[in-house]
């Protein structure tokens, strides 16, 4: 799931990454272009509502990007905005912000 809202400055978008646990069972992250595919940058942490999430402050654009499991498995997430073939053709999500 991909929730965006406007934070008070307006000149960026908050984009909210989550997934239900029973897709993310083991601690996951989202990896992408906002982060240099860094794994350790932006952990999802389990909520008390089912979920695994983490808020991101993202300029306006759009970012390629996938989940990584902790047991070194990539997955997309079925709620991005499209599935993009990159240059390596593999496929990402993509979100618009």
């Amino acid at each position: 799931m991909l929730k965006r809202s406007l934070p008070n400055t307006g000149s960026t978008v908050k984009v909210t990454f989550a997934l239900p646990l029973d897709e993310a069972v083991v601690a996951t992250s989202v990896v992408g272009d906002f982060n240099d595919w860094d794994p350790l940058a932006h952990p999802l942490k389990k909520r008390s509502n089912g979920t695994r999430s983490v808020t991101l402050e993202l300029p306006a654009g759009s970012y390629r990007f996938k989940y990584l499991a902790e047991d070194g498995v990539w997955f997309c997430d079925p709620a991005a905005d499209e599935l993009e073939i990159d240059e390596h053709s593999v496929e990402n999500s993509v979100v618009h912000v």
